[in-house]
C-alpha cells in the first residue's frame, strides 16, 4: 500500500485509504469479472484491490491512516450493499436515527434486505490499539453521499466521542465520511490484518472484500534481514522482481453465473427453516449462523498458480473465511484420497502474536477464521518442473475437532479441497536464508505470576418462540460457580476488568456444538 502524499513526516507514516466498489477478475480468464469492495490509496485508483494491498509498518514508527468510506457512484449517490443485509439484527441501523442506531429494531412484519447507505469502520486486528483508533463497531460512519435519506444516522454512537479524543490526542480532524486512526506500533513484530468492523454487518463487509494484511516488522522481537526468506513486495519495486516472502489471504467464496458474489438471501439456506419470521417468531429471516463457499480464493483469485524456485519461501497466511476452518497441507496429488500424504513439510515460525519460541515442523496446518500463521516451505529438494498443491482437508461444514477422513468428511477434493498450485522452477539466485531447523527465534518476555483466573463462555441461543429452531444468535458470557453458562448481551455491564499490568489466565468454556476462535481485539474484547 503506497503512503499518501505526506509520506513520512515528523516520525509518522501517513496513509489515505478508501473503501470503494469496482470490478475484479476473481474467476478464471474468460469468465465474468466480479463486482467487489476493496481498500486502496485514495490518490491512486490502480491500487484498489480485494483483498487490499499490504500495509507495511515498523515497530516504534506510528502509522496514521485516514480511512474513507467511498462507497459511492460517480454521481455521489450511495451504493447499496452487494449482499443481503438483515435489518432485524442488532446492528448499526442507520434508519433508526440517532435515537435507535446501534440497536435491535422492531418490525411488525418481515422486512426485506436493507438497501440504504453502507456503514463501515476499519479495525486493525491484533493491534494494540487505543480506543479512538480501534475501529469500534459503534464508531461506524456512512459515506458522504448526496442522497442520505432524511432522519438516517450518519455515524455510530461512539463516532463523535472518538472524533474528539483523536483531535485531543493527535490534533487531527475527521471530515464527514471518514475517520483518522493512529497506530503506535509498540508491540512485537507480527502478522496483523485489517478489516471492516461495523456493528452487525462485519461478516458481509469482509465477504464483499474489505480486508488486508498489516505486517509489523522490526524491534527486538524480529530477526535481521536475510535470516528468513525475502524480499517481500515493496512500493517502487522494479517490474519482474522475484519475491520469496509472500502474503496469502485464503477465502472461500461462491459466485452466480454472471460472476457476482453469492451469499445466502434467506435463513432457509442454513437449515431449511422458511418461517414464520416477524411477527411469528424471533428467528432472523436473512441471517445465516454460518456460510461455506464452494470455491477457494487466494489473494483475490480462484485456485491460482504460483511459480516457485528451488529454495525456501516465507508465507504469511491468513484464514479470511467467514466460518471455514482450514487444514492446509502440501501434496503431490490434489485428488489423492484424504488424508493425503504430505510432499514437503510446513515449518511454522509464528502466529498472531509474532514468533513462536521455536520453529515447529508440521505435516499440516490447522488455522481458524481470522487466524494467521507465519510459515516456511522449503522447495530446495524438489525437482524443477514438479507441480505441488496446497490443499485443504478441513470440512465443508462447521469444524468440531478430529481427524480428516476419520472424524469428519474432508473438503471436496475437486473444489474446496484445493487451494493453490505450486510449479517448481530452477532457482535464479543463491538462497542465503537460514534453514528453519537451524533458526533461533527472538526470546519471549516471560509472564509474571498469575494474579487471577477468569472463566468466560461462548454460547449459542435457540429461538425462545420456536425452541427447536436455532441458533438464532451467538453470545459471549461468563461461567457461574456450578459450571453453567451465564449469557451476556452487548449492552450488559462489564464483568471482566483486568488491572493494567496484571497477569491472568482466562478459561474460555465453549458451550456450542462447534469450534470457535476468539481474540482480544486491540484493547476491546470482540
Amino acid at each position: 500500500m503506497p503512503r499518501s502524499d505526506r509520506g513520512s513526516e515528523g516520525g509518522i507514516d501517513y496513509y489515505s485509504i478508501g473503501a470503494r466498489q469496482f470490478r475484479q477478475q476473481m474467476l478464471p480468464p474468460g469468465l465474468p469479472a466480479t463486482t467487489v469492495w476493496g481498500y486502496g490509496s485514495t490518490g491512486q485508483a490502480g491500487t484498489f484491490h480485494s483483498p487490499s494491498l499490504t500495509l507495511e509498518a515498523r515497530v516504534g514508527t506510528p502509522v496514521r491512516v485516514r480511512w474513507k468510506n467511498e462507497l459511492l457512484d460517480r454521481s455521489g449517490h450511495h451504493l447499496p450493499h452487494l449482499l443481503p443485509v438483515d435489518p432485524t439484527l442488532h446492528w448499526a441501523n442507520p434508519p433508526g436515527g440517532t435515537g435507535e442506531r446501534d440497536g435491535h429494531p422492531m418490525f411488525r412484519s418481515t422486512p426485506g434486505p436493507y438497501t440504504g447507505p453502507v456503514p463501515i469502520v476499519t479495525h486493525l486486528h491484533g493491534g494494540q490499539n487505543t480506543e479512538e483508533s480501534d475501529g469500534y463497531p459503534e464508531a461506524w460512519y456512512l459515506p458522504e453521499a448526496v442522497d442520505i435519506p432524511a432522519g438516517y444516522a450518519r455515524v455510530g454512537t461512539y463516532y463523535d466521542v472518538y472524533k474528539h479524543k483523536a483531535a485531543a490526542a493527535y490534533g487531527v480532524t475527521w471530515d464527514p465520511g471518514e475517520a483518522v486512526f493512529q497506530y503506535a506500533n509498540d508491540e512485537r513484530a507480527a502478522t496483523l490484518w485489517f478489516h471492516d468492523h461495523a456493528l452487525g454487518v462485519t461478516r458481509l463487509n469482509v465477504y464483499a472484500g474489505l480486508a488486508g494484511f498489516y505486517l509489523l516488522r522490526g524491534g527486538p522481537a524480529d530477526l535481521p534481514d536475510g535470516v528468513l526468506p525475502g524480499p517481500a513486495p515493496r512500493p517502487g519495486d522494479p517490474p519482474g522482481r522475484s519475491y520469496y516472502e509472500i502474503p496469502l489471504v485464503i477465502q472461500d467464496r461462491s459466485f452466480y453465473e454472471d460472476g457476482s458474489l453469492l451469499y445466502p438471501a434467506g435463513r432457509a439456506v442454513f437449515d431449511g427453516f422458511k418461517g414464520p419470521y416477524v411477527p411469528g417468531s424471533d428467528v432472523p429471516p436473512i441471517w445465516n449462523p454460518e456460510f461455506f463457499g464452494d470455491t477457494m480464493v487466494v489473494n483475490g483469485r480462484t485456485w491460482p498458480v504460483l511459480d516457485v524456485e528451488r529454495r525456501r519461501y516465507r508465507f504469511r497466511v491468513l484464514n479470511g473465511c467467514n466460518a471455514r476452518f482450514l487444514i492446509l497441507k502440501v501434496v503431490a496429488d490434489p485428488a489423492a484420497r484424504r488424508p493425503a500424504d504430505p510432499a514437503v513439510a510446513l515449518w511454522q515460525l509464528g502466529s498472531e502474536g509474532g514468533f513462536l519460541p521455536a520453529p515447529v515442523q508440521l505435516e499440516q496446518l490447522l488455522i481458524a477464521p481470522a487466524e494467521r500463521a507465519d510459515v516456511i516451505i522449503d522447495f530446495t529438494s524438489v525437482s524443477a518442473g514438479t507441480a505441488l498443491y496446497l490443499i485443504n482437508e478441513g470440512p465443508d461444514s462447521a469444524f468440531k475437532g478430529g481427524r480428516a477422513g476419520t472424524d469428519f468428511v474432508p473438503a471436496n477434493p475437486s473444489t474446496t479441497g484445493q487451494v493453490l498450485k505450486f510449479v517448481v522452477q530452477s532457482h535464479t539466485s543463491p538462497d542465503t536464508s537460514v534453514p528453519p531447523s537451524q533458526l533461533t527465534l527472538p526470546p519471549l518476555v516471560p509472564l509474571g505470576t498469575v494474579d487471577r483466573i477468569r472463566r468466560v463462555s461462548l454460547n449459542e441461543q435457540n429461538s425462545t418462540v420456536l425452541p427447536h429452531v436455532g441458533p438464532r444468535e451467538a453470545l459471549l458470557g461468563t461461567v457461574d460457580g456450578h459450571g453453567k453458562q451465564v449469557l451476556m448481551r452487548w449492552d450488559d455491564p462489564a464483568t471482566e476488568n483486568p488491572a493494567l499490568g496484571a497477569t491472568e489466565i482466562w478459561e474460555i468454556h465453549n458451550f456450542t456444538a462447534d469450534a470457535h476462535p476468539i481474540h482480544s481485539g486491540g484493547r476491546w474484547t470482540t
